[in-house]
């Protein structure tokens, strides 16, 4: 007997399973405030939650009423329910009632709910005492809500709410806990699709006896009584179904509160529908959005793709996270990183002529040339050219290592694969990583006061969706890797690019909002990206076809800027903006005109420039030429008696620069001619556009057959100056103001000679190529 009892209390220590259930879960995405953003079903077809922290008062009050009402006076098992149950069996013939309680009926769900036998029934009074000794009430209610059936593939009790009513089970309405109260107890023959009449019958009752216990007063009870049952099952919500496929991706499970703002999400969901109605007009059919708390870098909306696109034009496919060519998008970092390092001001003038760097040759969007340009609008109008002639100045080495600083993974190349192409978007980069750098600059730039002018390193981080303990990270006095000056005045160009037409007029607003923004576009117009940041939030948007097809129209501003800016809309305005850091700003003079460091004949003006930018290059352009007494012409000692020569300071673009210069500003005075004898051969006026090298020229054929003609294109300090063209020595004709000439020369070498009318000479040599029949 004693050995009996061992064994008996060794089996009865070690009865329970570990875990008492194993079934597999959905995953569940809820907001910040623990609302349903969307669930995914768990493995066997079931839609199962993990358990609730707490279970809803009134099902609890209806559910005890109904199956269990000393539950939390019994250890498990209820002799007074049992000896009720077995009277009930005696008198109907047959068993109409099992005297179950909840623990008994949990022991039974754990074990898959096998076939009922006596024997069976005594292992769970058995199993069911050891379960009260194992977990609290409050525990075993909860296994309960989890796991107890609610009829076709619906499990537990928030699955049920949602699935029926859809609401979480904490809205629900006495009548609502009532049903789901009763249902478990026979979920495949009464289910608001199969015996209804029965099922209302059965509730009825339910509440009945609620309000005879005095749970519902009169009118509530009326009111019940005759509330509908619900019809068919509802679909659960899918606010944020690509957030929960990347998060399963990342290998979350589970129930996961997020960052994000159900109604926010919402919000941004609907807005993004209507613009992708418009763009698939244009046979772009994928739109992505994501909102960014700066402060916090949490996800405060994501929108990885718009659904109702169809299967056919992927709009399952999560846009986010995925590597996506850049565009112009990361153009800002570099002028910020060249700012730093004092390698421009936003002032300082860049070339924008065609050029060919390192064997490559860009181009504007507009196919068109500003001579120079300012470094801050060359950014706001997203030149091409001058942009990539900043990296050249800068390194190509060098931005591929800060791009990897400030948080791009999507680099997976070293810098050469890429070449100059890196800023116009010769290389991939997520929405997600992108926005989130963003966002990042903003939160160094908010921290300069609250830091006193030290940086945290913790600033630059990736963007999340999970709530994070932000642990304390030591403050340091190098910025790691961007100065908040360098920030400042970066977000300062980029509140310069200009609008989309719907948002026409703006500065005039006092209301308008002040961004930072940025948009891009992708060779063969294949991406659309549009990026704006204020102190308080990141957001960006992306416009395109996920397989890749380019469409025409699919550029940053057009697709993407719209999107952006009514988002903006959909967020808490407040005209705060970034405070000037002064501590990390220093005072330089500069040239007026060229941006560069004052020489000593520029016009001069006061800015701020990074602390850390040393080395300012002295303006180039500025140079003293002396004129006749009349001023009209250029003179040496050469040639005019010094004491009569009038020394002038002088703006003096290289003649390709002064060429497209002098188209766009009127104003721009050339310099003027020399006096018939002072002309200085060495000084040549003239400047090759094309051919600008030494060059193979591949001409091809027209439509007809015919060789197409070969486009010669020279700059002159003097536009209205008479050049005499030679070809090979040959003179072949001459031109005056633009100085462009056809020519259609055989294949072979060639020397073009050009030479004007004060007998200034440039020659080229270049080689033309026929194309092969």
């Amino acid at each position: 007997m004693l050995l009996a009892g061992l064994i008996f209390l060794l089996w009865y220590a070690f009865c329970l399973p570990r875990p008492l259930f194993d079934a597999p879960l959905s995953v569940v995405l809820e907001d910040r405030n623990g609302q349903l953003l969307s669930a995914r079903i768990a493995a066997d077809e079931q839609w199962r939650f993990p358990p609730p922290d707490t279970i809803p008062k009134r099902f609890e009050t209806a559910l005890l009423t109904f199956e269990d009402q000393r539950f939390y006076s019994h250890p498990g098992i209820d002799p007074a329910g049992l000896g009720r149950a077995i009277v009930q069996n005696l008198r109907a013939g047959r068993i109409v009632s099992g005297g179950s309680t909840l623990s008994m009926q949990v022991i039974r769900m754990a074990q898959g709910n096998p076939p009922r036998t006596f024997l069976r029934k005594i292992q769970e009074m058995l199993l069911a005492t050891r379960l009260e000794l194992r977990f609290s009430k409050s525990e075993i209610l909860r296994h309960y809500a989890t796991h107890a059936p609610f009829g076709g593939n619906v499990v537990g009790l928030e699955a049920a709410s949602w699935r029926y009513f859809g609401k979480p089970p904490t809205l629900l309405s006495w009548a609502e806990a009532a049903m789901l109260a009763v249902l478990p107890n026979q979920p495949g023959l009464i289910h608001p699709s199969r015996n209804r009449k029965a099922l209302f019958q059965k509730r009825n009752r339910l509440l009945t006896r609620l309000g005879a216990a005095g749970h519902l007063d009169t009118l509530t009870l009326e009111l019940a009584l005759d509330e509908p049952l619900p019809e068919a099952p509802l679909p659960l919500p899918q606010h944020a179904p690509h957030l929960l496929g990347s998060a399963m991706n990342n290998g979350q499970s589970g129930r996961l509160q997020t960052t994000l703002d159900v109604q926010l999400q919402q919000q941004t969901t609907q807005l993004l529908q209507a613009h992708q109605a418009q763009l698939a007009g244009n046979q772009i059919h994928n739109l992505a959005a994501l909102i960014l708390d700066v402060e916090t870098g949490d996800v405060l909306a994501y929108v990885g793709n718009v659904l109702g696109a169809g299967t056919v034009h992927d709009e399952w496919v999560d846009i986010i996270p995925a590597p996506r060519s850049t565009g112009s998008i990361l153009k800002p970092f570099l002028y910020a990183f060249a700012l730093q390092e004092g390698l421009i001001t936003p002032q300082r003038l860049l070339s924008d002529i065609p050029m060919r760097l390192s064997g490559y040759q860009p181009e504007n969007y507009h196919e068109d040339f500003d001579g120079v340009v300012a470094a801050e609008r060359a950014l706001a109008r997203s030149l091409n050219v001058p942009m990539v002639e900043l990296l050249s100045a800068y390194g190509l080495e060098k931005f591929h290592y800060r791009l990897e600083q400030i948080g791009m993974t999507t680099l997976v190349h070293p810098p050469g694969h890429y070449g100059l192409p890196l800023v116009l978007g010769g290389a991939e980069g997520s929405l997600w990583e992108i926005t989130g750098i963003y966002a990042s600059m903003a939160r160094m730039l908010s921290h300069t006061y609250d830091y006193n002018g030290q940086y945290s390193p913790a600033d630059f981080r990736s963007a999340r969706y999970l709530p994070a303990i932000d642990a304390q990270v030591p403050l340091q006095d190098a910025p790691q890797p961007m100065s908040a000056g360098a920030a400042w005045l970066t977000f300062q160009a980029m509140q310069q690019v200009e609008r989309p037409a719907s948002e026409g007029g703006w500065k005039v607003f006092e209301s308008s909002r002040r961004i930072a923004w940025k948009t891009g576009t992708s060779f063969g117009f294949r991406d659309a990206w549009a990026i704006g940041v204020t102190p308080r939030f990141a957001v960006g948007v992306w416009a395109g076809n996920a397989d890749g097809e380019g469409r025409p129209g699919l550029v940053g501003v057009k697709a993407a800027a719209p999107v952006l800016f009514d988002l903006f809309k959909l967020l808490p305005a407040s005209g705060d903006w970034f405070l000037t850091p002064y501590d990390d700003l220093k005072p330089t003079v500069i040239c007026r005109e060229s941006g560069y460091q004052a020489g000593p004949v520029c016009p001069k003006d006061t800015i701020q420039v990074p602390r850390t930018a040393t080395g300012l290059q002295p303006c180039p352009f500025h140079e003293v030429i002396h004129l006749d007494e009349s001023g009209q012409f250029r003179v040496n000692a050469d040639c005019y008696p010094p004491e009569r020569m009038q020394p002038a300071p002088w703006f003096v673009l290289p003649p390709t620069e002064a060429h497209y210069y002098a188209r766009r500003n009127p104003a721009h005075k050339p310099l003027p001619p020399y006096l018939t004898g002072c002309g200085e051969l060495a000084d040549s006026p003239m400047e090759l556009i094309y051919p600008k090298y030494p060059t193979r020229i591949l001409v091809p054929r027209d439509l007809d057959g015919s060789r197409s003609r070969t486009v010669f294109t020279v700059a002159h300090r003097q536009p209205e100056t008479e050049i005499y063209w030679h070809l090979n020595e040959t003179f072949i004709g001459r031109t005056t103001q633009f100085h462009t000439m056809e020519l259609d020369p055989p294949p072979g070498k060639h020397l073009l000679t050009l030479v004007d009318e004060e007998g200034h000479r440039l020659e080229q040599p270049f080689e033309i190529i026929a194309k092969q029949e």
